[in-house]
């Protein structure tokens, strides 16, 4: 009996982008975008980098609107000691939104923010929503546009979110949200499957 191991058991993350488009087909309708300028640099999420381009856009087709997933080539600006600099592969999806957000910063709350805001309160919290506020940080620019944008759909929205580590970053009509771990399939997913739910429940 052979002890050798057989890899091709061994599930292995879709990265291509042809091939996550193809799982994303499975359950959403997916167009590749004219030239579309998405004004990347307005976002903080990308200032660790020198240099960030698309290499694919394409719109996910909703019924009210489209939303976005995008497919970004990074450069760091830095490497670590000793590291070549390497081009990062990431995959965000951007959104419109109808409200004017002012600028706002939403990602999961850590241990850190909650010592933090008992310090010098620097976030918006929702007392009707203790259940959102106690799970997500939110750094806002314009306290009265962010709470009224992020009424009871978008926050509902907002926590039903799959993806574990992510930041959705607003400056005001214009979302995106990702990370900057590597794409994969899945991640494209749920990318997709939270911006087609906010183009679709907060019209």
């Amino acid at each position: 009996m052979s002890a050798s191991l057989d890899t091709t058991q061994i599930a292995t993350p879709v990265t291509d982008i042809n091939a996550i488009l193809e799982t994303l087909q499975q359950r959403f309708r997916i167009e590749q975008t004219g030239h579309i300028d998405f004004h990347l640099e307005q976002f903080s999420v990308f200032k660790n980098y020198s240099d960030v381009s698309l290499s694919g856009s394409y719109a996910v087709k909703n019924k009210n609107n489209d939303s976005y997933i995008l497919f970004t080539e990074a450069t760091p600006k830095h490497a670590d000691h000793g590291k070549a600099i390497t081009t990062e592969h990431h995959v965000w999806a951007l959104a419109y939104l109808k409200h004017d957000f002012g600028k706002v910063l939403i990602r999961r709350e850590t241990l850190v923010d909650k010592i933090k805001e008992l310090i010098h309160p620097v976030e918006l919290d929702f007392a009707e929503d203790k259940a959102f506020s106690d799970t997500f940080y939110m750094l806002v620019s314009d306290r009265q546009k962010a709470a009224s944008g992020a009424d009871r759909n978008f926050r509902n929205v907002v926590m039903d979110i799959r993806l574990d580590d992510f930041v959705i970053e607003i400056v005001e009509h214009t979302l995106i949200i990702g990370n900057t771990q590597a794409r994969n399939a899945e991640k494209a997913m749920h990318l997709a499957e939270f911006v087609s739910r906010l183009c679709t429940t907060c019209d």
